[in-house]
């Protein structure tokens, strides 16, 4: 593969705020690039990539006969349950269309815009398993694609239910450990059962191992963990995702396609990707903070590829790429405000605020102190978690705390003016950020930054109050 094409493609993730960008061409990583300030060994949230791991563990069932076949009645496998408005269309319903998107299940997750009021519903339910099979029929299975994070999370019960342990100590056992892949961080519902649609956390080259599976025909060191059929329905999906954002992507076994440019991949929200090239001989991943082209990245990738022989070498070529990798991987510091008299006013103080739609309870920064840091309590969330700590960059360049379940929390600060002062905010590998803008008068101060909704929020609190 040219370098020099390499390089323009590490560039271009920068436009598309990439935290990683992998390829691996016959078994070799000739692309291995991380920008700063996320790095190599913190896991990051594949989001509904999580959903094509789960599918990998029901063809895992499957093969070793656990699940006899793949369109068993879905109602048959999880019949201790009472299950409201059974119709036949219900009864129909199988574990193939769980995988194929096609289950007929009444649902909004706002594929293409909308409320996500199945989602929201679907978070707040005390059983969430219940709460889906619950749902009435809206089509008969089979009859529409509608993408459903609901059918996942059956799957992970189909899975729980006939390997008689969690679907997380399973895929430790039977998929993640042959790969050598470090136990994950996987998030559970209420019943303590890995969420099937999201929830997962894995290191880009644990992804690049779950594509290069599949890119080998499921095999993996001579074992066969795979069987044929289900990827070949991978392989040549036929189920359009009747996407207006791009009418060519197909659908099979939880896994996207386009079938013109002779890919599939797992997809995750903000172009968290296993994208697998059969012809090319290509795995390639990628996990960002916004969405991604799909067919641009192919495009690219596919057009770097000049030989299936070693190419010559071309140093200026190798230069630019490891240029261009350096220059992501290293933060570049932004700038910074002069520190005023108010810092060491505040400094310390323990901002308590009313109820806001923030989140924020109380707040204290410390930003004198020789390592600068700050405390944080939040009203959302489970109680043991509530309370964050951590140090904060005041030179432009963020500051990275403990790591944890959700990633690493890292932020950096900078005075706007004489009582403004401005903190970013985020979760390293979560993809989640924010900025909050402190306003101080006196013993009061004013935060302004955007909710979970998106929308701009206030909140005004008082020191010792």
């Amino acid at each position: 593969m040219d370098s020099a094409d390499l390089a323009r493609l590490v560039a271009f993730g920068t436009t598309r705020s990439f935290d990683s960008l992998l390829v691996a061409r016959h078994g070799r990583i000739v692309l291995d690039a991380y920008y700063a300030p996320y790095s190599a060994d913190i896991p990051h949230a594949v989001n509904s990539t999580t959903k094509a791991v789960v599918s990998t563990l029901t063809a895992m069932i499957y093969k070793d006969g656990l699940l006899d076949r793949l369109d068993h009645p879905v109602l048959d496998l999880l019949s201790d349950r009472s299950v409201a408005d059974v119709d036949e269309r219900k009864k129909a319903m199988t574990v193939q269309n769980l995988l194929n998107m096609t289950s007929g299940l009444d649902w909004d997750e706002g594929f293409e815009g909308g409320r996500e009021q199945s989602m929201r519903d679907l978070g707040v339910s005390p059983d969430w398993v219940q709460f889906i099979l619950d749902r009435p029929m809206a089509h008969a299975p089979g009859e529409v694609f509608y993408y459903n994070s609901g059918n996942s999370h059956l799957l992970s019960a189909i899975v729980s239910k006939l390997t008689g342990r969690s679907t997380a100590d399973y895929a430790n056992e039977r998929l993640f450990g042959p790969l050598g892949i470090a136990r994950p961080f996987w998030r559970w519902d209420p019943q303590q059962l890995s969420i099937g649609g999201f929830g997962l956390a894995l290191r880009p080259r644990d992804m690049a191992k779950i594509g290069y599976l599949y890119l080998r025909n499921g095999e993996w060191e001579g074992k066969r963990l795979l069987p044929s059929d289900f990827l070949d329905a991978v392989g040549h999906a036929t189920i359009s995702m009747n996407a207006r954002f791009d009418p060519a992507l197909r659908y099979a076994n939880q896994f996207w396609a386009i079938p013109d440019k002779h890919l599939y991949m797992a997809v995750g929200y903000h172009c968290q990707v296993i994208m697998v090239l059969p012809e090319r001989d290509i795995v390639a991943v990628m996990t960002a903070r916004d969405f991604c082209p799909f067919g641009k990245l192919a495009d690219d990738i596919s057009g770097a590829v000049r030989s299936d022989q070693a190419l010559p070498v071309n140093s200026a070529a190798t230069d630019q790429l490891v240029k261009a990798i350096d220059e992501v991987s290293i933060e570049k510091a932004t700038k910074v405000g002069a520190t005023p008299a108010t810092a060491s006013v505040i400094s310390g103080k323990t901002y308590r605020f009313s109820d806001n739609a923030l989140g924020i309870k109380s707040l204290a920064l410390f930003l004198t102190d020789e390592n600068p840091h700050y405390k944080v309590e939040t009203s959302a969330g489970d109680p043991a978690r509530r309370r964050l700590d951590g140090p904060i960059g005041l030179d432009g360049l963020y500051r990275k705390g403990t790591p944890g379940f959700l990633g690493v929390r890292a932020a950096k600060g900078t005075w706007q003016n004489e009582q403004t002062f401005v903190v970013d905010f985020q979760y390293i590998g979560l993809g989640e950020a924010s900025t909050w803008t402190f306003t101080f008068d006196g013993d009061k101060a004013t935060l302004r930054g955007k909710a979970r909704n998106g929308r701009e929020a206030s909140a005004e609190g008082v020191a010792g109050g």
